[in-house]
């Protein structure tokens, strides 16, 4: 299929190190609101050395393009930057520079529960999470057997999601995502925490969903995982793109800086 469905270009990511994110009480709104015409002036309560904090970037000039039913396989050390190129394919964070374009509905597994709120139940949870993917409740319904019996936690349905082990919650994580048919689905490193038959019945569906004409962004540590799944893999590197080609190639690429 010559259908592009993720154009990516010039993307960066800068973050200031040591910043963590503000939540503004209605208070807080109103007291900057007053600061601001003193601000016109040059007058700021806050430090100078505050705006020169060490910047880091993330990711740096990332493009790509992948077209519809490709399996892609994304690669690099902790911290190279995957996790972040995923959270804004998904729209969870906004670029610093540059765009993507998504062409889609997303399913993503960016961690273990995303989506899912800890005091409801598994099924109120798969309703949540299939009304997030923009789902209606008929067609949830019609899935939530098959949800259930993939995620193999039917004995626990009606449970409060809080007392769900790690596994189960990413095996029903996994089951909802895959199972409600996303045009586009982004896997993280969430497979990890699962059992090997788990993981095996994971990689399984993926290659079937993919079959369907769906497209899949694959994390993985795992390069036996990236060689059975991917047709393509991008190796990132310091929020770069090393290489971008097969997996045979790209792969043993990678793993030969292991060797130096």
């Amino acid at each position: 299929m010559d259908k592009v469905v993720i154009h990516s270009v010039g993307l960066g990511k800068r973050y200031a190190i040591g910043e963590r994110a503000r939540y503004l009480a209605l208070r807080d709104v109103l007291a900057n609101a007053m600061k601001a015409p003193m601000r016109l002036f040059g007058f700021n309560h806050r430090n100078a050395g505050s705006r020169s904090r060490e910047q880091m970037w993330a990711l740096r000039d990332v493009s790509f393009e992948v077209q519809q039913g490709e399996i892609v396989g994304l690669i690099g050390r902790n911290g190279a930057g995957k996790t972040t190129l995923l959270k804004i394919l998904s729209r969870v964070t906004r670029p610093t520079v540059g765009f993507a374009e998504v062409h889609g509905r997303i399913g993503s597994l960016l961690e273990v529960g995303t989506g899912f709120h800890p005091e409801l139940t598994g099924r109120e949870n798969i309703f949540l999470s299939g009304a997030i993917l923009g789902m209606g409740n008929r067609e949830i319904a019609r899935k939530f057997d098959e949800i259930v019996a993939f995620a193999e936690v039917k004995q626990f349905i009606d449970t409060p999601l809080k007392h769900f082990s790690t596994g189960m919650q990413m095996r029903l994580a996994f089951a909802v995502a895959a199972q409600l048919e996303p045009e586009i689905l982004l896997v993280d490193e969430v497979l990890a925490v699962g059992d090997l038959e788990f993981q095996k019945k994971c990689l399984g569906k993926m290659s079937e969903v993919s079959k369907g004409g769906r497209t899949i962004v694959f994390v993985s540590h795992q390069m036996s995982q990236i060689r059975r799944l991917c047709e393509r893999v991008i190796w990132v590197d310091r929020g770069v793109i090393q290489q971008d080609g097969p997996t045979i190639d790209v792969a043993s690429a990678y793993e030969a800086t292991f060797l130096r």
